[in-house]
Order: C-alpha cells, then structure tokens, then sequence
C-alpha cells in the first residue's frame, strides 16, 4: 500500500469502475480506517488519506511482537498452562526491575549463537520474555528450573579508576597523565599516546552524559563522585541480562526433596510478599506449604497448637548435609572409590573430577586415590579440571588455593 502512495497519500475517492475494482476498494478503506484508529493514517477526506512516515517499522514491530507472544503461548501450553496475554511482559533486554520465577522456555535469538531469549514464569504473576542473555549464564538452567534475571552488574571501569586517581583538586589532566605513564613504563606496546587517548575519548562519552566537563583542551572537571556515577551511566546503558540459578530443580522436585531447596530458603526467611495470588506466584505458595508439611512429616518442623512452624535449628546445612550423604554413597557405588564427607575448618586436596548437580546446589567433585568428597562448586574452580586442587571447607564454601598459592575465597 506505502508503494501506491504519492509521497504518503492514498486517493480512494469512488471512480466508477467493476465490481471487483468496487470490493478491493472497500478492503483498503477498512485497512485504512484501521491504521488510522492506530494512529498510522490520516484521513483529509473522504477517500484521501495520508500515510504515517512510521507506517512500515510500526507493523514490523507489531509482527515481530505478535510473533513472541505466540512462542510465549507455545511455551506455556507445553506446560499445560494458559496464561491472560494481558499479563505478558516483553523485555529487549535487561529488565527494569529482577524477574523471579519458572524458565519455561530458552532458544537462541540469532543464527550466530551469541544470544539466549528465555521465558520466565514470573511469582509477580506475569510471563516474561527476556531477551540479550549470554549464553554461559544459561549453561546450568533448566527448562522448569527457578531463576533469577536481572540487570548485568557493573562495575567501575579501570579507565574511571585511573582518571579519579590521576586527578588533582578536581581536575584530570591528559598532560599529567601522558607524563606519569612514561615515568612507571607499564603500558603494553609502549604506546602512551594512545593510552592516554582512550581515557580522554572515555571523558567525552561521559561529557556528552553531564558526568565530566572539558574546561580546555589539557583539563577536565572531575566530581567527588566521578566513580559511581559513571558506573551508574554504564549501568544504565547496558542493556544485557543477568541470570542467576535460584534452583536447578522444579517447584514438585523441590517438595519431597532430602537437601536445601529455594522453597526452604523463602520459607525460614520468611518471604511471601512478592507472591502473586494468581499464576505461578500461586503455585510457589502453594509448594511452599506441602513443602512445609513435608518437614513436619520428616521430623524436621512441628507445628503448634497456635498453628505455628518451628524449623528444627540449623535446618538448612542439616538437609544440606543429609543430601551430600546420600549423593556420595550412591556415587560411591558406581565410581567403586568410597565416599568421605568433609568437615567444615578442613582441608580438601586431590583432583578435580567434575561436578553435580544437587538440590542444595552445584557441587565440585575431588577425588584422592583411596577416596572421593562433594565441595561446593564457584565457576572460577572450573578452569582447574583435571588438576590438583587443595582448599579450606569453611560455612558451606570453600577457599581455595593452588599456584603460586594464591588464595581465592569462593
């Protein structure tokens, strides 16, 4: 229709012509008066409209959100869930504010693999679809698993870091700073030009966002705050996801489990506010008190006369513990290696052999030659596969140490 236009304009005015000219002519009139209802034409008069510059990336836009709901749609039925489209919340990238809830489904956005899109359950009642998440965060999520996706965090960038230190009374000065790199010698390739180049390229881009202000051309106006707020800038610009395992296991896994599930960290801290009365915040209310009555049937809760729950004291690392045991004692049997709890204050050493998944969480296995113990994982072991390791079990972590003994507190 935008071809046939004159700069925009439609002239639909009624021409004699055949039945069939008479029909296609009443179907663009509908169409239009559509459009215009959308605020995407414009009618001067009667059978004279003009089209919106914004037509065309309007229905693209439209499309592609159609197309999303329909795979939300999809995502839910293969649940057996219907959920009010009312309550979708479709987000480009991070969300405003952290969606928690059921992974229903994750797919790659583009062809290249670099990107996830994943559909989200929300206890806020709503189904979210989140797009612009690394893959790696989605390693260990399952479909039915409980996540939390929020903003990236952002830190200071060392470029900031060095501008505030730099900076005397308030004032950067490239000058200076050209000065002091030559002096320490420390920037790769010995270009110091470029080096202090970038920084100033770095001032420009937060002068533009009010942050730095150039008083000439070898002085910038730096604030007390120049660190956070350009932190705060970035974070704000970043439009990545970032998603954190709340629970690898669904909401009926986690009612009859033997070790610490997401139920039972809300439960003993007491968190229900954020559950919405309908949806899935429904169904977590709804876990959370089978789940409650399944502690009372474990010996683990009593409940009063009052109707009250006691929890038995340190509940959590008493199923933490529970599980590990069991965990082992069935790894055992397959790795024909006899399995060893540790105690917390001890020290761990041996090899790396892998991981696995409980309950309770992620955990690291390390494997001597007349034994093997679960620790719990923190991705930066990862990168030790296959070595030996050595690391201090302390409060249900670890802090570990290898080359060079260099201690890294997990």
């Amino acid at each position: 229709m935008a071809e046939e236009a004159d700069a925009r304009i439609l002239d639909l005015r009624h021409e004699p012509g055949n039945l069939r000219r008479q029909f296609e002519r009443s179907l663009r009139l509908r169409r239009l008066s559509r459009l215009g209802r959308m605020g995407l034409a414009t009618e001067h008069a009667a059978g004279v409209w003009e089209l919106n510059e914004r037509l065309e990336p309007t229905l693209r836009e439209l499309g592609e959100r159609g197309d999303i709901i329909r795979t939300m749609q999809r995502s839910l039925a293969a649940d057996g869930l219907e959920r009010d489209p009312m309550t979708f919340r479709i987000h480009e990238g991070a969300p405003a504010a952290p969606v928690t809830g059921r992974v229903l489904d994750k797919y790659l956005a583009n062809e290249l693999g670099d990107n996830l899109t994943v559909v989200v359950d929300g206890i806020d009642g709503r189904t979210h679809h989140i797009a612009n998440i690394d893959p790696m965060q989605l390693e260990d999520v399952r479909i039915g698993g409980i996540v939390e996706v929020g903003r990236a965090e952002v830190t200071a960038r060392p470029s900031d870091r060095t501008i505030a230190a730099i900076a005397e009374g308030g004032v950067y000065r490239p000058s200076r700073h050209l000065e002091q790199a030559k002096f320490e010698g420390r920037v790769p390739g010995g270009d110091y030009e470029g080096y202090v180049d970038a920084h100033v390229r770095r001032l420009e881009s937060l002068r533009r966002a009010g942050i730095a202000e150039r008083i000439d051309a070898d002085q910038w106006r730096i604030p007390e705050d120049f660190e956070s707020r350009a932190a705060s800038y970035d974070a704000g610009r970043t439009r990545q996801a970032s998603v954190r395992v709340l629970s690898a296991f669904d909401l009926e896994k986690q009612i009859g489990a033997d070790g610490v599930t997401w139920l039972d960290r809300r439960m003993i801290q007491g968190e229900a506010a954020d559950l919405a009365s309908s949806g899935f915040g429904q169904q977590v209310r709804d876990a959370m008190d089978r789940r409650r009555e399944h502690h009372i049937e474990q010996g683990d809760a009593t409940r009063q006369r009052d109707g009250r729950i006691f929890y038995r004291r340190n509940l959590l690392a008493s199923l933490r513990e529970r599980e590990v045991a069991r965990v082992g004692a069935e790894m055992a049997e397959s790795k024909g290696l006899p399995f060893r709890a540790a105690a917390d204050g001890e020290t761990v050493k041996g090899k790396f052999t892998g991981t696995v998944q409980l309950s309770s969480g992620k955990f690291a296995v390390v494997e001597q030659s007349h034994e093997f113990t679960l620790v719990p994982w923190r991705p930066v072991i990862d990168r030790q596969l296959g070595r030996q390791v050595s690391g201090i079990v302390q409060g249900g972590s670890v802090s570990w140490q290898w080359e060079r003994q260099r201690g890294l507190g997990l």
